[in-house]
């Protein structure tokens, strides 16, 4: 028997699902681009904006010292940093969004690492993302002492003010589809000078030190830390540091197909500047690695391997 509750409750519309909802931003996103490139344009046709453009090409004043090419180690560093960041996100983003997390680990207080304050409780997905936290920050540190060593920083750390003009031209250019024609084997223009400062020196160390407030042995036993650098202000930069790589990896994966794949694979994994397709299957080994990992790991996997360095903590749901 139905109640007239249940009966009015097959009239009520129903909400529109997620999955509907997003379906929109695709379409909104193209109308927005190509507002982008209409305006840009036009901009571009402006004698004022012509001028300017002549005036700074977007191309930044570089050191004389600055190296020119890609070393083997940096298109190794590339790769590995490539690999890991993903699994960095992955992890992250579940993290976050997992609500009622139902396995757990605790690291086994013995041998080497045995401790003097007992280990805490972390859920596996934690653990997963501290493992490849731990790989990208060691992957980072090696990354920077050959940075510094070899004076390869010099291509991406802005040594004149007229990066900044140079940058907005640069992104005229881009905006308006007409692609800046540089080449990254020799410089970068003032655009991406910036933007890999930005991500090298100023969001991969904000993520580092936010996650390292928001562990959960550092969180639980620094408290005097919360008047400073208080857990929902490192909560709130280490998701501003997630949203600025994905985008940049989206734009950045964007560019190097659309001005020039092959060369642009050849200079960032196989390090050499010729015709050759070492770089494309380079980058295709990669991936179909990185899809080899993404699938195997299943949470049965991930707990076969944890295990080995702690117990697994199972909670009824």
């Amino acid at each position: 028997m139905t109640t007239g509750a249940s009966r009015l409750s097959r009239f009520r519309p129903s909400r529109p699902s997620r999955w509907f909802r997003l379906a929109w931003i695709a379409p909104a996103l193209l109308a927005v681009l190509a507002l982008i490139v209409l305006a840009a344009n036009g901009l571009n046709a402006l004698p004022s904006v012509e001028s300017f453009r002549r005036s700074y090409p977007g191309v930044a004043t570089q050191a004389a010292a600055a190296p020119i090419g890609i070393p083997a180690w940096l298109a190794w560093q590339h790769g590995l940093n490539a690999f890991f960041i993903l699994f960095v996100l992955r992890t992250g983003w579940q993290v976050r969004t997992t609500k009622r997390p139902s396995i757990f680990w605790t690291r086994t207080n013995t041998g080497r690492f045995r401790t003097k304050n007992p280990p805490i409780r972390i859920t596996l997905d934690v653990w997963q993302h501290i493992v490849f936290d731990t790989l990208w920050a060691v992957n980072g540190i090696v990354f920077y002492v050959l940075l510094f060593s070899t004076g390869q920083w010099l291509r991406i750390v802005p040594t004149n003010w007229d990066v900044f003009p140079n940058a907005v031209s640069a992104g005229l250019q881009y905006a308006s589809l007409a692609w800046p024609t540089d080449s990254g084997w020799v410089y970068y223009n003032a655009l991406q000078l910036l933007s890999y400062f930005l991500v090298v020196f100023v969001a991969a160390p904000i993520a580092l030190v936010t996650g390292l407030r928001m562990s959960p042995g550092f969180s639980a036993r620094l408290r005097r830390l919360d008047r400073v650098f208080p857990l929902p202000v490192a909560r709130r930069l280490h998701f501003a540091a997630l949203i600025l790589f994905v985008a940049f990896i989206i734009v950045h994966v964007l560019l190097v197909f659309t001005t020039g794949a092959r060369a642009n694979l050849n200079y960032m994994y196989a390090a050499r500047s010729d015709d050759g397709w070492l770089g494309v299957w380079i980058f295709v080994g990669s991936l179909l690695l990185v899809a080899a990992v993404w699938l195997g790991a299943r949470p049965a996997v991930v707990r076969a391997i944890a295990a080995r360095s702690g117990r697994i903590i199972h909670r009824t749901r």
